[in-house]
């Protein structure tokens, strides 16, 4: 059985159903005591949380859906009328984030058709946690379909630990946003450092 699916098992067999922040201590427990799941973690889930309590988006893009995690973490801090959107390059990933809004596809394809297939007119915010060599490439793509309203927040996962120097580099220098990196662990290991990445859009330049 795939990795994702015994983790799911798990959740679905100790979690409370409709408990979101059980949901994610489950998923939590798996991954310390029992097998690694490359998903953001309660840390840096903490850095998002406050993220979305302070900006209150309405309209929110998640790039990486993997098994759910982010979502989950997404969706229960949105406030009402908030809508959420997750792509998935990979549809076995896909299969086991149930009850989103799921658009399965590589990236690359999908947000040059978000506004005219999906109705996203732009994002409040961004949440990317897919391949982390595809984060330059698909923040210029969001910028050039003018996907971003202006004040969005991008969030970007694992920005020193694997890291992403060039997404890191041009949001320090295009002139397009302000940008700080929030220091924390790589999820489950303590002793790597790793941190998420904050850009606020001042509009293009």
């Amino acid at each position: 059985m795939p990795l994702i699916q015994r983790a799911f098992q798990y959740v679905l067999a100790h979690a409370i159903p409709g408990d979101p922040h059980h949901i994610l201590q489950t998923f939590d427990q798996w991954c310390y005591h029992c097998e690694h799941l490359s998903c953001v973690g309660p840390d840096k889930g903490r850095i998002v949380e406050r993220v979305l309590l302070e900006r209150a988006p309405l309209r929110v893009l998640e790039l990486g859906t993997y098994c759910g995690y982010g979502t989950v973490l997404l969706a229960q801090g949105l406030p009402p009328g908030a809508r959420l959107y997750t792509i998935e390059g990979d549809p076995r990933h896909a299969a086991v984030a149930e009850k989103v809004e799921l658009i399965v596809g590589p990236s690359e394809e999908v947000i040059p058709h978000l506004r005219e297939k999906h109705g996203l007119m732009n994002a409040n915010l961004v949440f990317m946690d897919h391949w982390k060599r595809c984060y330059l490439r698909d923040l210029r793509l969001l910028e050039s379909h003018q996907l971003l309203a202006e004040g969005a927040t991008i969030l970007a996962d694992n920005v020193l630990f694997p890291g992403a120097p060039h997404f890191l580099q041009y949001a320090k220098t295009c002139g397009k946003y302000h940008c700080k990196v929030h220091r924390a662990s790589l999820e489950y290991f303590r002793a790597i450092p790793d941190g998420i990445a904050e850009l606020r859009y001042t509009g293009a330049r």
